[in-house]
């Protein structure tokens, strides 16, 4: 590593965490949680079934909690949970605008029905600039929606596609932050097409592409104020920052002067890992042994992106869906030690949501 950006990179990791009034009260807010509309839920209504796609794969769970917000509010309550954040995942990639309008409104009405426990994200048919645009105006200023979630591929497109900046640009303009959620669907690469693979690896997959063409792209540069939270780890990019960083170095590796392989962003790596994205720290898959499971998963987390960027989630009830269950993680994550518990507690909670306090006061 040049040693100007070794310096950047360790003065960034000295900067303090911002003050923090949600940790001070010690909510913790669950930035994972899935909510279907019930007029929106597939499947059988008594039992957790797979969806399949043309080709066979398994590429959504069709779980009857998916609708069961009282449900939500049992679990949180059991596993000293404040609030959840809700995302739908019929529309992390519809095109369908009425489809999009009526997730909100019912995410809306959501929040009002259960004050102070959920926060509600907005869904939008994110390639059609002028529906996207409008809805994502109205969740934000009528619905009052701090963020808005998408797929880490939109019908077969990567994220930086010049067909979605017009998405990310109104989000920036409305400040709201961009929850990228692995793809509803199963990469189309035949190979996943066994042993559950596209669930099991495709997606974290996906996610760390999403990644890596956002940063490469310049997009983070365009948009200095745009905020964005990759689920699970961001599919556990950690892992691979060494690798990463040695093919970041285009001219070494003779990618330099190529077409679509010499992106570079204008900052060092490490910036963008350590300042620019966020995090969140679901992405095992239970449902059952969380606590010991989702308690690995964390610890390997929390050694490889910084506690700055990121943000607790359970992932329920999809990747766990029994309320004893997510207490056992809850548990297990905060005795990892003092990181994990200021993550759980909420140390970068508000830097994704600065009016947070507000949200989840209970009038």
């Amino acid at each position: 590593m040049p040693q100007q950006e070794k310096l950047e990179r360790d003065a960034d990791a000295k900067r303090p965490l911002p003050a923090r009034t949600v940790r001070s009260q010690n909510v913790i807010i669950d930035f994972q949680q899935h909510y279907t509309p019930p007029e929106l839920l597939k499947g059988d209504r008594s039992t957790v079934t797979v969806r399949l796609d043309e080709n066979g794969n398994p590429n959504y769970l069709l779980n009857p909690l998916l609708a069961d917000l009282a449900g939500h509010v049992r679990m949180m309550d059991r596993a000293g949970i404040g609030a959840g954040v809700l995302s739908c995942g019929s529309g992390f990639d519809q095109p369908d605008l009425a489809v999009c309008r009526l997730i909100n409104d019912r995410m809306r009405q959501a929040v009002d029905d259960h004050p102070g426990r959920f926060i509600a994200l907005a869904h939008v048919p994110a390639l059609k600039p002028l529906e996207a645009a409008s809805e994502l105006k109205r969740c934000a200023v009528e619905l009052g929606f701090p963020g808005v979630v998408i797929a880490s591929e939109l019908q077969g497109l990567p994220l930086d596609a010049e067909a979605l900046r017009p998405l990310w640009r109104a989000a920036a303009d409305l400040n709201l932050y961009v929850f990228i959620h692995p793809l509803p669907q199963v990469i189309a690469w035949p190979l996943l097409y066994a042993d559950d693979l596209g669930r099991m690896l495709g997606w974290e997959f996906s996610l760390m592409v999403a990644t890596l063409r956002i940063i490469n792209s310049g997009l983070l540069d365009e948009l200095p104020s745009l905020r964005v939270q990759f689920a699970h780890f961001s599919g556990g990019i950690g892992r691979y920052l060494g690798r990463i960083r040695g093919f970041q170095q285009r001219d070494l590796w003779g990618t330099a002067a190529v077409p679509r392989h010499g992106r570079r962003p204008q900052r060092p790596l490490d910036h963008y890992f350590e300042q620019r994205l966020f995090y969140d720290c679901a992405g095992w898959a239970g449902p059952n042994h969380a606590g010991e499971w989702g308690a690995d998963w964390v610890r390997s987390g929390l050694a490889e992106v910084a506690l700055s960027q990121t943000v607790f989630a359970t992932d329920y009830p999809q990747a766990v869906r029994d309320a004893g269950e997510v207490a056992d993680y809850v548990a297990a994550v905060r005795a990892l030690g003092p990181d994990a518990r200021a993550m759980v507690d909420g140390a970068s909670a508000e830097r994704l949501v600065p009016d947070l306090a507000r949200r989840i006061r209970q009038e």
